[in-house]
């Protein structure tokens, strides 16, 4: 049974960081791209970095470049996203989810991930 399960989530001071984790389990997760996403209230998901199954990463939200840095531990199946320098902005809640149809490279597009972590709430206020 593919799952992920997410931790991490807290209330946070801005300029303050975080790191959040996403446990796969029922497949190896090196096997696939694995993307954060983000949906603030009232908006759309938006996708913010993504790991393909060879250690390429990608930043997708221009916003959140130089910020955050993603990395997978091979040993512990998971994946992380650390973010510093928090915003206000930064407020959503966060998504883990794996690559659609055992596909190792990256989408920035939310219809191309198929299993999705249950999402961990990050709030950014002082």
């Amino acid at each position: 049974q593919v799952q992920l399960v997410q931790s991490g989530g807290a209330l946070v001071q801005p300029g303050g960081s975080l790191r959040l984790s996403c446990a796969a389990s029922g497949f190896t997760s090196d096997f696939y791209a694995l993307g954060w996403f983000r949906q603030a209230p009232g908006k759309e998901y938006e996708g913010v970095s993504c790991i393909n199954k060879n250690g390429g990463r990608t930043v997708y939200a221009d916003s959140l470049k130089g910020r955050t840095a993603i990395s997978r531990d091979i040993s512990e199946n998971t994946v992380y996203l650390q973010m510093s320098g928090l915003k206000p902005e930064d407020t959503a809640v966060y998504y883990c989810a794996r690559r659609r149809g055992g596909l190792g490279y990256c989408s920035a597009s939310p219809h191309d991930y198929d299993y999705w972590g249950q999402g961990t709430q990050v709030t950014v206020s002082s």
